[in-house]
């Protein structure tokens, strides 16, 4: 059974920051009934200068992205909700977290068109360990693939990280647990391999690194981004491609990305073993990397670390 969820004082709405137990919508709100909801995930890492939020410009971009495909203008710019995000760490006095903005359809008409439905923003953060469990960094998961399968292009926009568009990941992951597994591999609708229930998924055949390629059918994550950007900085192969589901049972090494899963090792398939049943050397080196880079270990030659400091005190003054 998963772990209560842990409460934080601050949360930021509409921009006020209000207590946690006030931040409640109506019954009634268009999001309730239709799931028309925008949202991200972002860490923030603890490191020797102060927490620090990783990538939060590419977060809220897509956060925008996906508020424009589903036609839900936002009051706020770009500006505004990167601040926001820094101050309510802040508030909150936490070195490391998740941040969750979110965007939804409040209390407006009853039918599916959300247009009179009015767009209320959140904040949220708190803090979160790995997502799959403790010691899944280290250790791996084992994994299944799914029988409920992404929808075909066209059915949803897949590049929106929308709240409705998560229900199917929802069966997935009930499925997997019920079974005895950690997390699920979907296929996309032509039975080749897409992403996890919330995750980007790669493979190591040989030194190579492949990754399903964009089809419609998947998100393509920002740690997603990361890992292809560290591969080349560390001269490992990539192919983006298409990847048939029998791959999966005779690659050398797999893991997931995510922003909360960052870089976990996937020991089994289906029950079969990956590789040797450890994280593989790629797999070791990507993780190693991310994280030195997120938690302030390394320099950040890619500028993915937002410190928070001195800034966001004197902005929550």
């Amino acid at each position: 059974m998963a772990s209560e969820l842990p409460k934080t004082e601050w949360i930021w709405s509409d921009g006020a920051f209000i207590p946690w137990e006030d931040a409640n919508i109506h019954v009634m709100s268009h999001v309730v009934h239709y799931g028309s909801s925008i949202f991200e995930g972002i860490r923030c890492y603890a490191t020797p200068g102060g927490p620090a939020i990783f990538r939060l410009d590419e977060h809220l971009r897509r956060f925008f992205d996906s508020c424009r495909i589903y036609r839900m203008p936002l009051p706020y710019d770009q500006a505004a909700l990167a601040a926001a995000c820094g101050q309510l760490v802040h508030r909150n006095e936490l070195e490391e977290c998740y941040i969750r903005p979110i965007a939804l359809r409040g209390f407006g008409t009853a039918g599916v068109d959300p247009t009179d439905s009015p767009v209320q923003t959140f904040i949220i953060c708190w803090p979160w360990g790995a997502y799959l469990g403790d010691g899944a960094l280290e250790r791996g998961v084992d994994v299944c693939v799914s029988s409920w399968q992404r929808p075909e292009p066209n059915t949803f926009p897949a590049l929106a990280k929308a709240g409705g568009n998560y229900l199917s990941s929802g069966l997935m992951k009930m499925e997997a647990v019920a079974n005895g597994y950690a997390e699920a591999i979907a296929l996309a609708p032509g039975g080749l391999v897409s992403e996890g229930s919330g995750q980007n998924l790669f493979l190591v055949r040989g030194a190579t690194l492949i990754t399903p390629a964009v089809d419609g059918s998947m998100l393509p994550g920002i740690t997603r981004d990361c890992v292809l950007t560290l591969a080349r900085e560390l001269e490992i192969p990539v192919e983006e491609r298409l990847v048939p589901r029998e791959l999966l049972y005779v690659a050398d090494e797999i893991f997931f990305t995510g922003t909360a899963a960052e870089v976990t090792p996937i020991r089994s398939v289906d029950r079969i073993v990956v590789g040797d049943g450890i994280a593989g050397p790629i797999t070791r080196r990507l993780q190693r990397r991310l994280l030195d880079i997120a938690c302030g270990r390394v320099a950040d030659p890619y500028g993915w670390r937002s410190p928070i400091g001195r800034a966001a005190e004197a902005s929550a003054a």
